[in-house]
């Protein structure tokens, strides 16, 4: 891979690492830090947005003067406002009702950064969630297994085997935190695209729905 060429992911998360592997994107690992806190009166779109154009901004202060970053941050938004990642079971437990039954937004702000000239293309994607009636016992279960635990929301859609989400309108991958199907399309612009075919990685024309929904990712 040439320098120009590079392509960088500026996020820690084991879950948007998997998706670009899957998507077979070849990429390097970024560290960043950056205060999420919202701003006064910032709506969780800016929130979102702001916040990946600030984590792909972060890869400017090292040496690097060449390549394409990749910078996320989701959101799971509810009629009561933001639900970010439980404090413990209780947290967790209580997210989960809150949830129970209801249809909710997930909100990916999604940066890419061209370091060479500074050039930047940031999109906010949104997909509806609508969860199951799960019972009490359901999400004790849930919680039993741990993977609640380090989710925003509480919950993980690729939690197959636990009855949380019935339905999702709009890209499945954004719900888990990186909607490839349109970063694939934003790559493509700056001339670089997978290193292997793989069909998964594409949404359906419409952008209503997303491939990842068919797949067994197991991420």
């Amino acid at each position: 891979m040439s320098e120009a060429n590079r392509l960088y992911l500026a996020s820690s998360s084991p879950r948007r690492h998997a998706l670009m592997r899957l998507a077979n994107y070849r990429f390097l690992h970024l560290l960043v830090d950056v205060d999420e806190t919202p701003r006064m009166g910032e709506n969780p779109e800016a929130l979102v947005l702001r916040l990946s154009q600030e984590k792909a901004r972060s890869s400017q202060s090292s040496r690097r003067t060449s390549g394409l970053v990749v910078a996320a941050d989701t959101l799971v938004v509810d009629d009561e406002g933001i639900l970010g990642k439980p404090a413990g079971a209780e947290a967790a437990a209580a997210m989960l009702r809150r949830l129970r039954g209801k249809t909710h937004r997930v909100l990916t702000g999604l940066t890419v950064l061209d370091l060479a000239t500074s050039r930047e293309n940031s999109r906010v994607i949104t997909s509806l969630v609508t969860m199951h009636a799960y019972s009490t016992a359901d999400i004790a279960a849930y919680i039993a297994s741990g993977s609640p635990l380090d989710k925003a929301g509480a919950y993980g859609i690729q939690d197959q085997a636990y009855p949380i989400v019935a339905d999702v309108a709009g890209c499945y991958a954004n719900v888990m935190g990186l909607p490839v199907c349109i970063l694939t399309e934003i790559l493509a612009q700056y001339g670089l695209l997978p290193y292997a075919a793989n069909p998964v990685a594409y949404c359906a024309p419409a952008r209503s729905c997303c491939a990842f929904g068919s797949v067994q990712t197991g991420i």
